[in-house]
C-alpha cells in the first residue's frame, strides 16, 4: 500500500497552491474528469450539509451535481486563498433572496494535498441573514441537512424554481400545488418545502402569492381602478380577495386603493411639462 507523502519543505506551499488552482479551474470549466483526476484514491470529503463523509466512489455523482451551470461561472470568493504547507483554506459566499431579506451561505473548505492530489476536504458553512447580521447556523443545520443538498445545490434549486415560475407562469393556476411544482422541476416536495420554509423563510403559498402579485403589478398602469385590480387578482391566480389584499399590503406597505392613487399621481406628475 502506498503511503502518502507527509513531509514538508520550503516548496510544499507552492506545490499545494498549484494543485488547488488546477482543482479550482477544473470546477470553473465544468470538467468532471479533470476534477475526479485530482482526487487521491483515499480521498475523504466531509460534507457539512449532508453531514456525511464521502470517498472516491461517491464523489462522481456529487461533483457532477455541483458543477457550475455555465462555462466560466465562479463562486463569489470572500477572501484570498490561504495556504500553509499541505493545506489550503478557501472561503466563498452563495446568496439567496428570502422573505426576510438577503441570505447568504458563507462557506469554506479546508483542502489537504498529499502526493500532488486532493487527500482531504472539510467543508463548513454558516447561514447568515444579511439584514440582521445574525448567524443562524445552529438552528438551520438540521433542517438543511435533511435536504440532502450542498450550498451550491441549494442555490441551483432556488434558481431552478424561479426560472420555472417565470417560464411557465405556473402561479396563474389558482389550484397550483407543491406536488405539481415538484413534479415539474424534478426536485422532491421536501427539498422545495425545506428550502422555502427553513432557508428563505416563507411558506409555499406565500411564495406563490408573491409571484402572483409581481405578475399583477407588472401589468398595472395609471388607468386601472380598484374593480379592475380585483379582476386582475383573480386572473393572476389568487383564489380569494382576502388573500390578495393581505399579500398586497405585506409586500407594498399600501392598500390596493392607496397604491393605485400613488401611481396615478406619479403619472400625472410625469405628464406635467
Amino acid at each position: 500500500m502506498h503511503i502518502p507523502d507527509f513531509s514538508d519543505d520550503a516548496q510544499q506551499t507552492e506545490r499545494t497552491r498549484a494543485t488547488v488552482m488546477r482543482y479550482h479551474y477544473s470546477w470553473k470549466d465544468r470538467d468532471l474528469d479533470a476534477v475526479m483526476a485530482l482526487y487521491h484514491p483515499d480521498i475523504k470529503y466531509h460534507d457539512f450539509f449532508q453531514q456525511r463523509c464521502m470517498g472516491l466512489a461517491e464523489l462522481h455523482d456529487y461533483v457532477r451535481n455541483n458543477l457550475p451551470r455555465q462555462p466560466g461561472e465562479a463562486l463569489e470568493h470572500t477572501d484570498r486563498m490561504r495556504i500553509d504547507g499541505h493545506t489550503a483554506f478557501i472561503q466563498y459566499r452563495i446568496s439567496l433572496q428570502g422573505s426576510g431579506g438577503l441570505l447568504a451561505f458563507r462557506t469554506g473548505e479546508a483542502i489537504t494535498v498529499r502526493d500532488g492530489l486532493i487527500w482531504r476536504i472539510h467543508e463548513y458553512a454558516t447561514l447568515m441573514r444579511e439584514e440582521r447580521e445574525q448567524t443562524t447556523a445552529g438552528a438551520s443545520r438540521p433542517a438543511l441537512s435533511r435536504l440532502g443538498l450542498s450550498a451550491r445545490q441549494l442555490g441551483l434549486l432556488a434558481q431552478d424554481l424561479d426560472e420555472y415560475m417565470q417560464r411557465e407562469q405556473a402561479y396563474l393556476d389558482p389550484q397550483l400545488s407543491l406536488q405539481q411544482v415538484a413534479a415539474a422541476t424534478g426536485y422532491s416536495r421536501n427539498q422545495i418545502s425545506h428550502l422555502l420554509n427553513q432557508v428563505l423563510g416563507q411558506s409555499f403559498y406565500r411564495y406563490i402569492n408573491q409571484k402572483r402579485l409581481q405578475h399583477l403589478l407588472a401589468g398595472l398602469d395609471a388607468g386601472n381602478d380598484l374593480q379592475r385590480m380585483d379582476d386582475l387578482a383573480f386572473a393572476a391566480g389568487f383564489n380569494s380577495l382576502s388573500a390578495f389584499y393581505s399579500c398586497f399590503r405585506r409586500h407594498t406597505g399600501l392598500s390596493p386603493k392607496a397604491y393605485l392613487k400613488q401611481i396615478s399621481l406619479r403619472a400625472r406628475t410625469q405628464d406635467t411639462p
